[in-house]
């Protein structure tokens, strides 16, 4: 009996082994997944593509169990892709919480995904049980990560750290590479005002108010009831412009889009996502949205998955960023590719030429094409960060 004991902990053991070291890496295999296009990248666009300053408004790198400093064999960004991408700045997203089925039309906010993958990924035991901890995580992961590049990487807080970025890379220099806190969903605010302070000091600078279920600020497009926002809701928008951070309607219910864009004082963004105009999905931006969005002077960040653009053909990315040319201008409409957010795009961010010679072929001149990589979200950024 002791010898069988003694192997069944020993099965255990090894099964708990197993699962700590090949489950995160398995899930996110099955998630973040590349599918091959037949496009071309021509010598005019990879000329072009390298004197671009590039943002993406939307990454979500940071749940991950990768290094960011090393080429990863999975997922879409890590700073060796960044860097061959040409990518200036990226945003990476904070996800604390996604629903168990998660879909477009309803979820339950009972449920939860991270947990589990907190758990696999063996991060610290706070972060298990606390979503605002899990945020802080994330934000301590990204500052190791930019300690450790040695000046590959860059933090940016403020609008004199986006000058020094931008005055770094003059001349088409592709390092570094700078990097901006979001949160995907304010339910790691944890029901607390005070805790927008805690995770401003952590370095967050944008924040979406909702993720795929209804939360204590806001309803989400994705969520039970859908509802607007609520009286907290309310106090963390006009706390949020105060501080200087960037308010994102992706997710955001329809009712919540409305009320936070007619409350708005500031540039607003939509970090990730695509139109109605040209895929008809619910979590898109219909043509009152789009048009609200620019009243603001903000920018809409097009994505490359499927349910942003009902293709993964890079060309469906140009179709609907030129409606939000042709509908309000070309200085609202940038990326926001959501790469490492379970999708499926047609590239990874080294691959970002992809979209220079979607843009090229769909007959933007270049002076356009520079404000759609990334001038738009530069000066949105600048009007809305704090100075210093």
């Amino acid at each position: 009996m002791r010898r069988f004991l003694g192997g069944l902990a020993l099965l255990l053991v090894l099964a708990a082994a197993a699962f700590f070291l090949f489950s995160p890496k398995l899930a996110e295999e099955s998630m973040n997944r590349l599918v091959p296009t037949s496009q071309t990248v021509g010598a005019r666009a990879q000329a072009l593509h390298k004197t671009l300053f590039i943002v993406d408004t939307h990454g979500d790198t940071l749940m991950w169990k990768r290094n960011l400093l090393d080429k990863a064999d999975r997922g879409h960004i890590d700073l060796p892709r960044l860097e061959a991408g040409h990518v200036g700045l990226q945003v990476f997203s904070s996800v604390t919480k996604t629903p168990r089925g998660q879909n477009y039309d309803a979820n339950s906010a009972d449920t939860d995904n991270i947990t589990a993958l907190a758990i696999g990924q063996l991060q610290p035991p706070r972060t298990w049980t606390s979503l605002l901890e899990r945020s802080l995580w994330h934000a301590a992961k990204l500052k190791r990560a930019e300690a450790a590049g040695h000046g590959r990487l860059m933090i940016v807080r403020t609008g004199a750290d986006l000058d020094r970025l931008v005055t770094a890379r003059a001349g088409g220099k592709a390092v570094p590479v700078g990097a901006l806190l979001s949160i995907e969903g304010l339910q790691n605010l944890e029901g607390k005002r005070a805790n927008l302070d805690v995770l401003y000091k952590a370095g967050f600078r944008m924040a979406g108010f909702a993720h795929f279920f209804d939360n204590e600020v806001a309803g989400s497009m994705h969520g039970e009831k859908k509802g607007g926002l609520t009286s907290l809701g309310r106090q963390i928008l006009a706390d949020m412009e105060a501080r200087g951070m960037v308010v994102d309607i992706a997710h955001s219910s329809h009712k919540a889009v409305a009320e936070i864009l007619a409350r708005a004082r500031r540039p607003v963004v939509s970090s990730h996502g695509g139109v109605q105009a040209t895929c008809k999905v619910n979590r898109n931006l219909t043509d009152a949205e789009i048009r609200g969005v620019a009243r603001t002077g903000g920018v809409i960040g097009i994505g490359y998955w499927d349910a942003a653009i009902c293709s993964t053909d890079p060309r469906a990315i140009a179709k609907a960023i030129r409606h939000v040319r042709d509908l309000v201008g070309i200085d609202y409409v940038g990326l926001g590719s959501d790469f490492d957010g379970a999708t499926t795009t047609p590239f990874d961010t080294a691959g970002l030429a992809h979209v220079t010679q979607a843009l090229i072929d769909e007959g933007f001149s270049d002076a356009e094409i520079r404000k759609v990589m990334g001038l738009n979200a530069l000066r949105v950024l600048k009007a809305v960060l704090p100075p210093r």
